[in-house]
């Protein structure tokens, strides 16, 4: 192409780019929005009022008693309680291609991304598999990375799904992202080098009265499908990109 239209073609391209920038950059912010809601109302208790402590006479968190370092009424769970997990298990390396050939396979966290992981490998046979939805928890170093599937998917050895019992599986993510963080600070990064299947199912998930969850639910639900909106949208962009790029270089395409 002639230098004006390299010019073009990098204009064009550029505002691809910053497109796709812009909208991971609004992920990070409503994610950032949510977190702090879920620390506001769940770590430092300063949570609104239901209809039901108000018609009980105690109008919010001012007029809740705490007992062993709980808000009266709250409760700690174990995760096996209160969700279904999956444990990883691995197929023969025979199964794997990345022709795009069966399920999308997730071995670990190699292709984890900010909340969704990209999908690189795929798998013939369905060994251990996580529906849309489900939250991946890794369970090998680096255990606790932690994000969500759009798709159903194969799981490896080093993952684990994990789906709510009880449809409260926003505020469930939140929680574990929230558990999985504190350990990690504690642990500086480097807590444990596997976590092992009773390990998970015996992590203590706080667990508020349902009427609080069901608030926090209808806060934070839309804010995640924003969030699943603007990925696939970055990827229909990215691939709209890559396809455009060898077209406008070799003049297929005029700008």
């Amino acid at each position: 192409p002639s230098l004006d239209e390299q010019t073009r073609i990098s204009s064009l391209l550029s505002a691809y780019d910053e497109l796709i920038e812009n909208n991971r950059r609004r992920i990070q912010l409503l994610e950032k929005a949510a977190r702090l809601l879920y620390k506001e109302w769940f770590v430092h208790f300063r949570f609104p009022a239901c209809a039901a402590s108000v018609a009980a006479g105690r109008p919010g968190h001012e007029h809740v008693k705490i007992k062993n370092g709980l808000p009266e009424g709250w409760e700690r769970k174990r995760l096996r309680e209160i969700a279904e997990i999956i444990m990883g298990q691995s197929p023969k390396s025979k199964y794997y291609n990345e022709e795009g050939v069966g399920l999308p396979f997730h071995q670990g966290v190699t292709n984890f991304g900010f909340r969704f992981p990209t999908h690189k490998t795929y798998c013939t046979v369905k060994v251990r598999i996580a529906e849309p939805g489900d939250i991946l928890l890794s369970v090998r170093a680096p255990v606790g990375r932690i994000n969500i599937t759009l798709d159903k998917i194969v799981i490896g050895r080093g993952l684990s799904a994990i789906r709510s019992r009880c449809g409260q599986q926003n505020f469930l993510f939140y929680s574990l992202k929230n558990h999985f963080f504190k350990e990690n600070i504690m642990g500086r990064g480097a807590i444990f080098a596997a976590i092992t299947k009773k390990d998970l199912h015996d992590v203590e998930i706080l667990q508020p009265p349902d009427t609080l969850i069901e608030m926090f639910q209808e806060q934070v639900v839309p804010i995640d499908h924003q969030i699943a909106n603007l990925y696939r949208m970055i990827e229909h962009l990215v691939k709209a990109r890559d396809l455009l790029l060898p077209r406008l270089m070799n003049g297929e395409i005029a700008v």
